[in-house]
Parts: structure tokens; C-alpha cells; sequence
């Protein structure tokens, strides 16, 4: 069978006879891996489609096991975030982050939209890339329904002192709850993390062109998010986690 759907390519691997796989993130599909006999060389359409960054149309025959790239033109490709090393950095940690993210031929449309958004808004940015991923992770946790609870305690629903916020219990929790037992993933952020969250999950990524963090709660909150997301969306250890951002 025949189809075709928008993607945006995750990343190619060389394979024998001269073949490609690409992991392909479709906005019909999801996230499926791709045969490819196509060439990357050269500067044509086709070549350009197979490229990271990249956003096209892809013309698949789908088998009842694979799915095989007849053809491939680009809709846009985000080449500029390859001349910048920082952006390249982050722009790299967000593709394997979203790669991590979703499951295997499940649609993600909110998702794979999010994730254009934040490309063009990342090609654009001229420094301070951190705080656009930050607000891509906090985007993507609500797009994924993973979002931690900011209004109340989650562990008995108290609205005030609200100082701790807890991986385990999946958000903000109180002073008296927080003195419950002794759990090592509770922390007392250094920042009004509540509002920052808020303002993140609400505000537009193409919002954030001026909008920047200090380094030291850019830091602290990446620390944060990443182990939130690893404890609820199962999103193990990232080859450009330890390259880039080192060890949390």
C-alpha cells in the first residue's frame, strides 16, 4: 500500500547494500522506521529529506512489517541550527528527548506539531538556547499528560506552603507533607518554579524570542524536568544527555 505523510527525520543509520534506515517521526504515523535506497549526497530534494532537522512529505509503501521511502521533499529544513554549535547541541537533545518520548506507530499530532514549532523557533533564537528547551519539555509533559500538579499539595490537597516540589508525588507538596518520611526526590527550588511552569505551558514557543532564564535557574529547573520526565515518561539515559548537560 501506498501513502504518503508529513515527518520530520530523527536519524539515519547506514545498513547493507548501500540502503538507509531512517527513524521517522510522521505526524500520521508516529514514530516508524523507514528503509531507504535513496542517496543522501548531493543537494537535491530527495537528498536533502533524509537529512536531521528536516521537515517534509515522505512517499512510504507500507508492508505489513516495514515501511519502504519511495520519495521525499523537504518543507522545510532547518539548516541554519547547524551552523551554530549551541543550537545544535540543544536542537539535538530535543530530537532524541522526543524520539525517547513516543512509543513506536503511535500517532502524536500535538506532539509533532510542538516540535516544528520549536525547530523554527530555535533556528531564529540568538542565545540562551536552554530556556526554549525548557519550555519544550514543559510543552511536551502537557501534551503527554504527565504535567505536575502546581495548584495544591499532591499529596493531601493543602493549597498553602506550597515550597517542595516532589518527583514522586508528581508535583508541588506542603511543608507537613514534605517532612513525611525521606524521600530524595523532593526538592526546595531555589526560584518560583510554579509560575515559571505555568508561564511556559501557556505561553507560545515563538513567545520566547526575548525570554530568557538566569543561568543558575536554567540549570536547577533542567535538573528538575529531566528527572521528572525520566521518572514518569520512562525516558532513560540520551547520548546527547551525557554529551552535552553531563550526569544529573
Amino acid at each position: 500500500m501506498y501513502t504518503s505523510t508529513e515527518g520530520i527525520v530523527f536519524r539515519q543509520v547506514k545498513a547493507a547494500g548501500g540502503r538507509r534506515m531512517l527513524l521517522l517521526f510522521t505526524k500520521k504515523y508516529g514514530k516508524i522506521s523507514v528503509g531507504s535506497s535513496l542517496s543522501e549526497k548531493g543537494r537535491g530534494k530527495a537528498a536533502l529529506a533524509l537529512r536531521p532537522f528536516t521537515y517534509g512529505n515522505y512517499e512510504l509503501y507500507k508492508g505489513r512489517e516495514y515501511y519502504n521511502l519511495n520519495s521525499g521533499e523537504v518543507v522545510r529544513s532547518f539548516f541554519k541550527i547547524g551552523e551554530d554549535l549551541d543550537k545544535y547541541m540543544e536542537a539535538s537533545f530535543v530530537l532524541e528527548l522526543t524520539e525517547k518520548m513516543v512509543p513506536e506507530d503511535l500517532p502524536q499530532p500535538k506532539l509533532f506539531q510542538l516540535l516544528i514549532e520549536f525547530l523554527a523557533a530555535m533556528e531564529k533564537r540568538e542565545k540562551k538556547h536552554r530556556t526554549l528547551v525548557l519550555a519544550f519539555e514543559v510543552k511536551a509533559m502537557a501534551v503527554l499528560g504527565s504535567f505536575p500538579m502546581l495548584e495544591q499539595c499532591a499529596c493531601c490537597g493543602e493549597t498553602e506552603d506550597l515550597q517542595y516540589f516532589s518527583i514522586k508525588d508528581g508535583g508541588m507538596v506542603c511543608g507537613k507533607c514534605r517532612n513525611i518520611g525521606n524521600d530524595t526526590l523532593i526538592y526546595a527550588p531555589k526560584f518560583d518554579i510554579v509560575n515559571i511552569l505555568k508561564f511556559f505551558s501557556k505561553t507560545p514557543l515563538r513567545g520566547f524570542e526575548k525570554i530568557a532564564l538566569a543561568e543558575d535557574v536554567s540549570e536547577e529547573l533542567q535538573c528538575i524536568l529531566r528527572r521528572y520526565m525520566s521518572y514518569y515518561l520512562d525516558i532513560g539515559t540520551l547520548n546527547s544527555e551525557n554529551m552535552f548537560y553531563g550526569e544529573f
